[in-house]
């Protein structure tokens, strides 16, 4: 019977359980996975506290993204085969051997990536071209600021916003963070605790401000965005990886005369399939040609579960972490 990461009652990772369980049934229409790699992302960590939009009734698998080769497919579906290599993406059940999925969710991997790559790959990717594309609409030439530059999202922020054309201003809190966000494309870079930020940007793009502010950290660092932006700015609200959810200064969005973007990728894209169907197309265009590719910080068998999460959760990782079944 096939692994998997388990959780039963919600709470932190070390409650989770790993358990063999049954083989899912292949319905009509749906690809059986035999998964190589699980990408561990900040919405798994909210989900098993409890504290994501999504809330899975329980018991459920964690993983909203994992990479594997096609071991079943029901009779009848098209273009896939048996022994394809593909990323799977669903909002539970990447935390495990293998997963059961409509064979039309499947997208193929990558040539070059390797599966734990491939896990790392779309989540970010697919948030940072829908804010920096879809939201923001960042042109050539623009300045981009990139809080929490360092981690995932981030970092795929950074080497989008390069593809872009932007001049990029990665902002993190290490030395060692910046230098993965200078390896990725950042044209310059803002420590938070060797400077303010609001005043290094105005420094760096000669007073004007950020054109655009991509922000998944939340807390303070959204709040003083609004002071760092350009007239007629786009902040992008991605997340809150820093714990806090603040309220905003409206005198400050109507001084700048900008725009605050919440940025939901996943449920923008159920909502309106053609706009994940675009970014998907974009982002294998990109890894194909060689110019996106995730930064893994560390690859631990899936039994490492707790550990992976807790790097995430303790702000250690640098890029992206994938659990290995079978490691």
């Amino acid at each position: 019977m096939p692994l998997a990461v388990l959780c039963r009652a919600l709470g932190p990772p070390e409650r989770l359980s790993f358990e063999d369980l049954p083989p899912a049934p292949l319905g009509p229409g749906e690809a059986r996975i035999r998964l190589h790699a699980c990408g561990v992302n900040f919405p798994d960590i909210l989900t098993v506290l409890g504290q994501y939009q999504h809330k899975p009734d329980l018991p459920f698998i964690p993983g909203v993204e994992s990479a594997g080769t096609i071991a079943e497919l029901a009779p009848g579906v098209a273009h896939w085969r048996v022994g394809d290599r593909v990323i799977t993406r669903q909002r539970t059940g990447g935390y495990a051997e293998e997963i059961v999925l409509p064979a039309a969710q499947l997208v193929r991997l990558p040539a070059g990536f390797s599966f734990a790559e491939g896990a790392c790959f779309l989540v970010a990717g697919i948030t940072a071209y829908h804010a920096l594309v879809q939201r923001a609409a960042l042109r050539p030439g623009e300045s981009l600021l990139v809080h929490g530059a360092a981690g995932g999202v981030g970092l795929a922020a950074v080497e989008l916003g390069k593809l872009l054309g932007a001049r990029v201003i990665a902002a993190a809190s290490s030395a060692e963070k910046l230098a993965a966000a200078r390896a990725r494309g950042a044209d310059a870079v803002i420590q938070y605790s060797a400077e303010d930020f609001v005043e290094a940007v105005r420094r760096l793009t000669d007073g004007a401000g950020a054109d655009v502010i991509f922000d998944p950290v939340g807390g303070e660092v959204l709040v003083q965005s609004l002071r760092a932006i350009a007239w007629g700015g786009r902040l992008l609200v991605v997340g809150f990886a820093g714990g806090t959810i603040p309220a905003l200064a409206a005198n400050r969005i109507l001084l700048k005369s900008c725009a605050v973007l919440g940025v939901r990728a996943g449920e923008a894209q159920r909502r309106d399939p053609a706009l994940a169907q675009a970014a998907v197309a974009a982002l294998q265009t990109y890894a194909e040609r060689g110019h996106l590719r995730p930064h893994l910080c560390a690859s631990l068998p899936l039994a490492h579960y707790a550990q992976g999460m807790r790097l995430l959760m303790d702000r250690r990782a640098i890029g992206r972490v994938a659990l290995l079944p079978g490691g």
